[in-house]
């Protein structure tokens, strides 16, 4: 009896110091998630009568022209910065693990990025993509290139998005992966060297496969975070040339805020859920695949 009174005791004191935190996520995480479920089959417009239209937003989303073509903007900037800001995070990680005079001023510089707000990212980088006095144009002009209308050209727009997004998370996923470099146990290494395996060998056959498990964190951040894409569109480009910049989360940011259709973008919301869901729920089936064998 004593020990039964001791647990509801302690039972009723710890929901009492998270309850702030069970508070918050109800009010500003769990209900919004299911009043925009609710919203996504209605035509509300937060001005006229709240009326329920059933599965019309998401048949509709089968027929936009433009939600096809942003759908694809957003698989578009997965497939491409993904690959390429985890290869190039870790090599920078491999680079920053050496022994070099320095290196917590190096590590600190590439980090940078990460703290710095978009809005003065995204300032730095339209100049340095100006075609007339930027700086990559400039640079370009000393090997006879002459540069693009980076951002206002529907082929380039994206490709010059892609890069400032992965420069700016570049120093967080090098700083998950420095913290796997550093859980690997030199004796690998000094083993390796010994049978006289290269640095290259030594790479591919003991660090790539140690560091399966941070890779695969990574890759998962960094996939949700590409999916979720909206402030280097909104401040670079607004979504342009002709759409070719525009990506799921700012034609969902349109259709509410600008538009009003909060039913139609609500819907958008919940297929773009469902798509990061499945995506890496593949991710954690294939992984602990890989983990079995």
């Amino acid at each position: 009896m004593m020990q039964r009174k001791l647990f509801y005791k302690d039972g009723f004191w710890a929901t009492v110091m998270l309850l702030p935190n069970i508070v918050g996520f109800l009010m500003f995480l769990l209900l919004p998630v299911l009043a925009t479920f609710v919203i996504s089959f209605s035509n509300w417009d937060m001005i006229d009568a709240f009326k329920f239209n059933g599965l019309t937003n998401y048949k509709h989303l089968t027929e936009d022209p433009v939600f096809h073509q942003v759908l694809g903007n957003t698989f578009y900037f997965t497939l491409v910065s993904v690959p390429i800001g985890i290869a190039l995070s870790l090599l920078l990680a491999v680079f920053l693990n050496q022994k070099l005079k320095f290196i917590r001023f190096y590590r600190a510089a590439f980090f940078l990025p990460v703290i710095s707000s978009m809005v003065a990212v995204s300032v730095i980088w339209q100049w340095i993509y100006n075609p007339e006095f930027g700086l990559l144009n400039y640079a370009l002009s000393f090997l006879g290139i002459d540069g693009p209308t980076w951002l206002t050209s529907a082929s380039w727009a994206m490709p010059a998005v892609i890069a400032t997004s992965i420069w700016k998370s570049l120093g967080f996923n090098m700083l998950i992966f420095l913290a796997g470099l550093q859980s690997i146990s030199d004796d690998y290494y000094e083993a390796a060297s010994i049978d006289g395996a290269s640095k290259v060998r030594q790479f591919f056959s003991i660090t790539v496969p140690l560091l399966s498990p941070t890779t695969f964190f990574v890759t998962v951040m960094s996939i949700i975070n590409s999916f979720q894409v909206f402030d280097a569109v909104y401040l670079m480009t607004q979504g342009g040339p002709a759409r070719s910049t525009s990506v799921l989360v700012y034609y969902i940011f349109q259709n509410a805020f600008q538009y009003f259709q909060m039913g139609y973008a609500s819907a958008m919301a919940y297929v773009l859920f469902f798509i990061v869901l499945i995506i890496t729920l593949i991710q954690f089936w294939r992984q602990k695949k890989i983990s079995i064998y």
